[in-house]
């Protein structure tokens, strides 16, 4: 049965995009993607993913400042926003490439099979985020100068974090044999956002009025 990817193979790519991106720990820092960008490879797709979140988590760290100034918590909240538009449209095509990879197989679709309502590239969007988490999280559990109860609690933490991710990750292995088997379909919705649209927002097109 064909397989187009799993979990461990995902999480891989996503540590990776997150050690590469703290190399330098720069929000301003442009994409180096290391996969063959004109190739729009699962690897690539899942590197942009993580790449994403890398620097929109920092982002958000920096607009809790308290003392920022709110011209700049402005501007950041724009790049948030600009963030979550670039990471909506990844996700739809890490599921795109998903789809597609399954369509080059044959699938007999059984009589009762259902649809999930996560996308596997949904549950690879959680497994991204948990990825991070875990990072920053053992940075926490190994912080020089942290109080043992600190330490103590992010290490507890870590341990529930870690679980999460075994059983995510079971989830999307789980997931895609079950559309591998015919047990279950999948399809591309479009997230729709509107706050971004010119022509769906009304405070972005009452002044065009």
């Amino acid at each position: 049965m064909n397989i187009p990817v799993n979990a461990d193979y995902c999480e891989k790519i996503f540590f990776k995009a997150i050690e590469d991106y703290h190399i330098r720990d720069e929000v301003t820092d442009l994409i180096q993607n290391p996969f063959d960008e004109n190739s729009n490879t699962i690897e690539n797709l899942l590197y942009t993913k993580c790449w994403i979140d890398t620097v929109q988590w920092h982002l958000e760290d920096i607009i809790r400042a308290p003392e920022i100034d709110p011209r700049e918590a402005l501007l950041i909240k724009r790049k948030i926003d600009l963030s979550n538009q670039n990471r909506n449209d990844t996700v739809e095509k890490i599921d795109e490439w998903i789809l597609k990879s399954f369509h080059h197989t044959e699938i007999e679709l059984q009589k009762d099979a259902r649809m999930n309502s996560e996308s596997p590239a949904w549950i690879l969007d959680r497994v991204s985020i948990l990825c991070l988490k875990i990072f920053h999280m053992k940075i926490e559990v190994n912080r020089k100068g942290g109080s043992k109860v600190h330490l103590q609690t992010c290490s507890e933490k870590l341990s529930i974090m870690n679980q999460q991710m075994t059983d995510l990750s079971k989830c999307f292995d789980e997931l895609m044999w079950d559309i591998a088997s015919g047990n279950k379909y999948m399809k591309v919705y479009r997230q729709l956002k509107m706050y971004n649209d010119p022509e769906l927002n009304p405070s972005l097109y009452k002044k065009s009025l």
